[in-house]
């Protein structure tokens, strides 16, 4: 698995066992699909279609919040509609620019995924904060995407405090601050040094000047440049209104996918650190599709819905997870690894409802 430009140190090792049966036999199946096919991984005419719409759409709302908005409706809607666009940015073109799944062009993967520091977030931090949850997923102290802090439980492993027996009512409005996690955990983690029980090695160099860059120009087009027109509360609310939004957006997307009753989280030995499953079925296991047949979530989210897929296959462009995704379901049943798809969003959405419910209750102490 590759990122951009991408080194973090753990401090304890985990091993997969290491059988890769599976893997192999999956990625022949998949490679001669694009070989039959006549299609190309990444360099999708389609992607650069849809990156020509959202970058479009993300232009003309915040052109128009900052220029033509003239009532509050007005500036409510557009700042709505504008934290929906700076989801689809994150969630298609910066995602496959930064797991080098956009294009074979490394220049062009990572000018897509420098689109994560206009939106606000650092994509050095981001690709190995990623780098972390693909490599480990659902494994507590190595998966900084399933911690919550003291906030919630989110997973077996994790440490319950009385009041989580209510999470499933009081976290939701926590979700609004998906994106605002991102915001601070740039400087907490770089200032720490580490990514749960990983070392993080701080940007220097070109990496070092585009952390800085990206950041001055987040806040200039953020509030700077708004403010000039606009009183400073006013902008202010809109950009809370429109991170909020993602936030939302973006903490659900990611929820559903690893965080629901079917997931396992498995927990390594404590003295050798090793799993007894190969990494290939763990990525499996771990992670579920939901709504795989609604073409417009799925567009929306960049694949994102075709969780497992991403997993297995990060650098391929997620235009193909709709078709690749036969191909993995169908090599699951026949090796008798549990694949699991919610047919709906709202499915997906009752069984982390209930999975939150069960991590608070005192009852929820065995691992999935």
């Amino acid at each position: 698995m590759s990122y951009l430009n991408l080194t973090s140190s753990p401090t304890s090792k985990i091993q997969f066992e290491r059988t890769n049966d599976f893997m192999q036999t999956l990625k022949a199946r998949v490679d001669r699909y694009f070989r039959m096919t006549g299609q190309s991984p990444r360099d999708v005419p389609a992607m650069y279609l849809k990156t020509g719409i959202v970058i479009a759409a993300f232009v003309a709302l915040y052109l128009l919040l900052v220029f033509a908005a003239a009532t509050w409706w007005q500036a409510v809607l557009l700042s709505v509609a504008l934290g929906l666009a700076v989801t689809a940015v994150g969630m298609n073109i910066q995602h496959d620019g930064g797991h080098l799944a956009y294009s074979n062009r490394r220049w062009v993967n990572r000018l897509m995924a420098a689109w994560m520091d206009v939106i606000g977030v650092s994509s050095f931090v981001w690709a190995r904060k990623h780098q972390l949850h693909h490599t480990y997923p659902n494994l507590d102290g190595h998966d900084d995407d399933i911690y919550f802090g003291p906030v919630a439980r989110l997973s077996p492993q994790q440490k319950r405090r009385w009041y989580h027996r209510l999470q499933h009512i009081y976290i939701w409005p926590f979700y609004t601050l998906g994106i605002a996690k991102f915001h601070i955990d740039d400087f907490v983690d770089l200032a720490r040094g580490t990514i749960g029980e990983h070392r993080l090695l701080r940007p220097r160099g070109w990496d070092l000047v585009q952390f800085i860059a990206g950041k001055v120009v987040f806040f200039t087009l953020a509030l700077g440049l708004p403010s000039l027109f606009h009183p400073f509360g006013s902008v202010l609310g809109c950009f809370l209104l429109a991170y909020a939004t993602a936030g939302v957006v973006s903490s659900l997307v990611n929820q559903l996918a690893h965080l629901v009753e079917e997931t396992a989280f498995p927990d390594p030995d404590h003295e050798t650190g090793k799993i007894e499953t190969p990494w290939a079925i763990h990525q499996v296991e771990t992670a579920v599709g939901w709504a795989r047949g609604n073409r417009a979530i799925s567009w929306y989210v960049g694949g994102l819905n075709f969780q497992i897929e991403h997993h297995l296959f990060p650098r391929v462009c997620h235009v193909h997870y709709p078709k690749i995704s036969r191909i993995v379901e169908k090599a699951c049943r026949k090796a008798g690894i549990r694949y699991q798809s919610f047919p709906t969003l709202w499915s997906a959405l009752r069984s982390h409802y209930r999975w939150l419910k069960e991590m608070g209750s005192p009852a929820g102490t065995v691992a999935a």
